[in-house]
């Protein structure tokens, strides 16, 4: 998937962001919270802080133990509610999967620059062409 659009309204709690499918025509909105989404913003433009945000941190961390983000993957909807995992590698072969709010698991996925996938079954359920 990819990040297609990110739309931030400074007046309201619920912001979007839209995934569209690679290689397809399929996409569908998420939708985040204020914070959130100015840290995916800022990481799709690069923009560096004085001082690590929630998400910086979180990656920093990561680094330091020499673990990487390998995907972040959309893996259900219930009841309106998207849920996410992050998948994590070490050096020698460890793997880890981390439940998370796709809105984290993205962020994390756009300031590493890991891949994003979603489920057929969200696709199916959330998606339109």
């Amino acid at each position: 998937m990819t990040l297609q659009r990110i739309l931030i309204n400074e007046t309201s709690d619920q912001q979007y962001i839209f995934l569209k499918e690679k290689g397809g025509d399929r996409s569908f909105p998420i939708v985040i919270g204020f914070y959130e989404a100015l840290a995916i913003d800022r990481f799709v433009k690069e923009v560096e802080v004085p001082r690590p945000m929630t998400h910086d941190l979180y990656t920093a961390t990561l680094r330091a133990l020499d673990v990487k983000v390998t995907r972040v993957d959309v893996t259900n909807l219930k009841d309106g509610t998207f849920y996410a995992v992050i998948h994590l590698g070490a050096p020698d072969g460890r793997t880890a999967e981390v439940d998370a709010r796709p809105s984290d698991a993205i962020a994390i996925a756009t300031a590493t620059k890991a891949p994003i996938f979603v489920s057929e079954k969200v696709l199916e359920e959330s998606a339109v062409s």
